[in-house]
């Protein structure tokens, strides 16, 4: 069990859902809102997910969000507001103790993966630290990181699959990270709508693959993982970051029920 949100990873299979960043008070709330319902109509577990400072983007002129100070705040206000658990990313140890006060879950971006001082810091605050493996990373490689987590006293991590690089410009996932770095005794979320992101695929902003999202979810709650991660959004060409890659958020209720019929399957095989 993971006690902040009740989730029983041994049979539940749950969301990590929202924009990829927070584009401004209302539209955080909006998102929040309507996914809040439709998982409360699939009773399936949710954490809200949207980031206050995207550090990363392509180019120095793409959005980056609202920034800590206002975005914590939003991502408070849902959390209390609305009843669900919150998650954004951190980027640097200084930000750690101030983010913990609020979030459910500090998230690891891929990039920083490997940073020792940021990982403690997150283990610190005494929450979950979900860590998403890096693209130039070998998943057995995870291990180390969930070691340096645990060396700071915690064992509340989960780890994320957003796919290798596979050449310029493309990720690919390799399915058999899911049970290796399950094997660490970690809960493995599957980010989905990255994973078929195409990274600087358009110059000074990365593209993306969102066609082929229901067919990598299915394969990936097939594959058994705990969690999926997935970036949507009500109109994702109007989305400020990553729209190339996300969800619609139209097509995410019938989506749900065939990953919830797939989960089903697999609990009636493991009690064979």
């Amino acid at each position: 069990m993971i006690p902040d949100f009740g989730i029983d990873l041994s049979s539940e299979l749950f969301l990590i859902a929202g924009p990829c960043v927070i584009e401004s008070r209302d539209h955080a709330f909006f998102m929040a809102s309507e996914l809040k319902k439709i998982m409360s109509a699939h009773r399936m577990p949710f954490v809200f997910k949207a980031s206050y400072d995207k550090a990363n983007r392509t180019s120095i002129n793409s959005f980056r969000g609202l920034g800590m100070k206002e975005g914590l705040q939003i991502l408070g206000d849902i959390r209390r507001k609305l009843q669900v658990p919150v998650l954004s990313d951190v980027h640097e140890p200084s930000q750690c103790k101030a983010a913990g006060e609020v979030l459910d879950i500090l998230q690891i971006p891929a990039f920083l993966s490997r940073q020792t001082d940021l990982l403690l810091a997150a283990a610190e605050t005494g929450k979950i630290v979900n860590v998403k493996k890096g693209q130039f990373l070998a998943p057995w490689e995870m291990k180390n990181v969930v070691e340096k987590i645990r060396e700071a006293g915690s064992d509340r991590v989960l780890l994320t699959e957003r796919g290798a690089t596979f050449g310029y410009n493309n990720l690919v996932v390799d399915f058999r990270s899911f049970p290796i770095m399950q094997s660490f005794g970690c809960p493995v979320v599957f980010d989905v709508t990255h994973s078929l992101q195409l990274p600087g695929g358009q110059g000074q902003r990365s593209g993306g693959q969102p066609e082929y999202i229901p067919h990598l979810s299915r394969a990936g709650v097939a594959a058994g993982v705990d969690g999926l991660f997935m970036e949507v959004h009500e109109n994702p060409a109007k989305a400020l970051s990553d729209g190339p890659n996300a969800l619609n958020l139209s097509v995410l209720p019938g989506l749900l029920q065939e990953l919830l019929e797939i989960r089903k399957c697999l609990k009636k095989t493991s009690h064979r």
